[in-house]
This record gives structure tokens, C-alpha cells and sequence, in this order.
């Protein structure tokens, strides 16, 4: 919707208040009902909207709460330092770029304005410094989704700061950041962001076991863990993993060339050594979340070992046995195993139902 669209849309809404009196102007609409039909605008025209008059900027101002600034190719950086400080009630805001608008004033502008902030993109940043995250950790500690991907400029320091004051985040996006993501910084998130649910560290060099055995012993609900491309990482890794993560459901392991058996055949026997406190897990919190056992109970569900040479199919195949959502099957590849001629013959679940169908038909 433009300018003249949204009159358009005025102009159809022009109904009996209730106090019984005919709305004829912008600021006769109701607040409620400028919220509702703020709410129902895309973010162009959320724009538009919020030049009307002081109206619909007071509505906007209380009632927005998702806002994404990825379709604006060129001048990103200009809109975000005038919108920020109108539209401070928001929750989730998406500033992706295909390239670099954003600076550091920018995001000082969103943190002293937008307190509420729990889902912030500022992936491909590449302008951007520390500075940026000494911002956010001040005025948004209530972060709990951040993806700051690709943003080559942050070092460890400034994540080692924005982790002591957003001790809230459960899903944090690191790749390609290989200055931030060191040991020293996973370190830190693991002592303070002990909610932490998922964390991208692919193409992350630096990492080694110490910072991921870190996040595996701070952070018990880790659901989702990417290490691709973390050529450091050795099987101590992802036992600590096994041993501590009894949620875990996705593994990323693409080029971890120095995985061996040892650590599959971990995951493998995590099953079963943790199925009691997983099944009292369970049970302790039934009556909230009903489908939860069977939650727990499906286990590994994503699981990528492509170029992982030294692995061999008997461990492989046995962590298919033990985790039957691993598939390897056309369609439904949720065990990736590529560039390992090897595992050939390491079958999914699917295969040996589907034989012993064609052996019962058979018959």
C-alpha cells in the first residue's frame, strides 16, 4: 500500500464508533483499531503509515513488533536511524543485506531505542565493530535470538562482552565469524548463556575442543550445534556433546576430518545411557507440553558427516540403529554422507523396513 491506497483503505473503514459517532478523520479512529490495521501492513507501508500523523505514529510506535529492512537495497542505514527511535516496542527486527549498509550508529540507534528486542539479523554486517556489540549488550539484554553471521569485523572481545548482559539468547549464528567465534569467547557463552539452544560455528578455524567442550558442559539444553568446517575439533568434542546434551537432535560435523569411530559410536551409546534421565525429563514436565515424550524420545534427527574420511559403516550403521530418524534414503537425507564412498552401505531404518515388506509379500 502507498499514500494513496491507505486513504483508500480509510475511506473503508468509516463506521459508527462506539460511543455512536461517524469516524470522518485520521484521529477519530480508535487507537485499538489503528493497531489492528497497523498490524496488517507490509513493512514498505508500515513506512508510509508512519508519516500520516501523530496518530498512526502512536500506533505504530506501540504496536509493531516485527519489522525486516532486507528488501531495502541502498539506504538501510539512513531508514534504520530514523525508524529506530519510532518504533521501540519491537520484538523481532531483520536487517540481512546482500551488501554492507549497516554501520555502528545504526546499531546504537536500535539498542537506545528498541529495549524490548528478543530477535535481531544483522547478518553480512561487514561494516560493523565491537562497538556495535558493546551497543546491543547495554540496551537489549533481553536478545534472545541473534544472528550475526558473516560479520568478519567483531572480535572475541565484543562477544565476551554481549555475552555477560545477554545471558537470555538460546539461538546464536557465528558463522563466518572467526574472529569472534574463539575459544576464549565459547568459553564465556557457556559460563553465561547457560539457556543457549542452537549456535552456528560453521567455518569458525579457530574453535578447538576447549570451546566446544565448554558450550557442552555450560549449556545442557543445546539442541543444535553446526562445527562444520571447524578443522580443530577432534572426538573429545563431540563425546562431551554425547555425554552432556541429552536434547541434542542436530549435529554438523561437514570436514571435521579428525572424527573418528570413537566419537559416532559416543553418540551411538548416548541412547541408551541417557534414556532414564531423558525419559524423567519427560515425565517431569507431561502435563505442560503433552507431546513431549515423544519429542525426546526421537532423538539425533540431522546429523552431517560429509568428508568425514576416517569414519567407518559399522560405527556408522550403528548410529543409524540407535537413532531411526537419521535417514539416508532419496528424499528424506537427514544423514548427509557425502564425499565418504566408504559408507556405502550404511543404511537407514527405511531400507530394512522396506525388505522385510518385500520378503513378506514373498511369501
Amino acid at each position: 500500500m502507498q499514500t494513496d491506497e491507505l486513504n483508500m483503505y480509510f475511506n473503508n473503514m468509516m463506521v459508527l464508533g462506539s460511543v455512536g459517532r461517524v469516524i470522518t478523520e485520521w484521529k477519530d479512529i480508535p487507537m485499538e483499531l489503528l493497531m489492528r490495521i497497523v498490524s496488517l501492513l507490509d513493512d514498505r507501508t508500515v513506512i508510509v503509515a508512519s508519516g500520516v500523523c501523530s496518530g498512526w505514529r502512536d500506533a505504530i510506535c506501540w504496536g509493531l513488533t516485527q519489522f525486516s529492512l532486507s528488501w531495502c537495497k541502498n539506504n538501510m542505514n539512513n531508514m534504520v536511524l530514523s525508524l529506530a527511535p519510532k518504533f521501540t516496542k519491537l520484538r523481532v527486527l531483520t536487517l540481512r543485506q546482500n551488501k554492507p549498509q549497516l554501520d555502528d550508529h545504526a546499531v546504537e540507534t536500535i539498542a537506545a531505542n528498541c529495549h524490548e528486542l528478543e530477535d535481531l539479523d544483522l547478518s553480512k554486517s561487514f561494516k560493523l565493530s565491537d562497538w556495535s556489540l558493546y551497543a546491543l549488550a547495554r540496551g537489549c539484554p533481553n536478545l534472545i535470538k541473534l544472528n550475526i553471521s558473516g560479520c568478519s569485523a567483531f572480535s572475541d572481545a565484543g562477544l565476551v562482552y554481549l555475552s555477560g548482559y545477554c545471558r537470555k539468547l538460546k539461538i546464536l549464528n557465528l558463522c563466518g565469524c572467526v574472529k569472534a567465534a574463539s575459544d576464549n569467547a565459547l568459553k564465556a557463552i557457556g559460563y553465561k548463556c547457560q539457556q543457549l539452544q542452537s549456535i552456528n560455528l560453521g567455518w569458525c578455524e579457530g574453535v578447538s575442543d576447549v570451546g566446544v567442550m565448554s558450550l557442552a558442559y555450560g549449556c545442557p539444553d543445546l539442541r543444535a550445534i553446526d562445527l562444520c568446517g571447524c578443522v580443530l575439533i577432534t572426538d573429545e568434542s563431540v563425546i562431551a556433546l554425547a555425554n552432556n546434551c541429552l536434547h541434542l537432535r542436530s549435529l554438523g560435523l561437514y570436514y571435521c576430518q579428525n572424527i573418528t569411530d570413537r566419537a559416532i559410536y559416543a553418540l551411538a551409546h548416548s541412547r541408551v545411557k541417557n534414556k532414564h534421565e531423558v525419559w524423567e525429563s519427560v515425565k517431569s514436565r507431561y502435563y505442560e507440553k503433552k507431546n513431549e515424550e515423544e519429542e525426546e524420545e526421537e532423538g539425533l534427527i540431522n546429523l552431517n558427516i560429509s568428508q568425514c574420511t576416517a569414519l567407518t559403516p559399522p560405527a556408522v550403521q550403528a548410529l543409524c540403529d540407535s537413532f531411526p530418524a537419521l535417514h539416508t534414503c532419496a528424499g528424506r537425507h537427514s544423514l548427509i554422507i557425502s564425499g565418504c564412498l566408504n559408507l556405502t552401505s550404511v543404511h537407514c531404518a527405511c531400507a530394512f523396513q522396506s525388505h522385510r515388506a518385500l520378503a513378506s509379500l514373498s511369501h
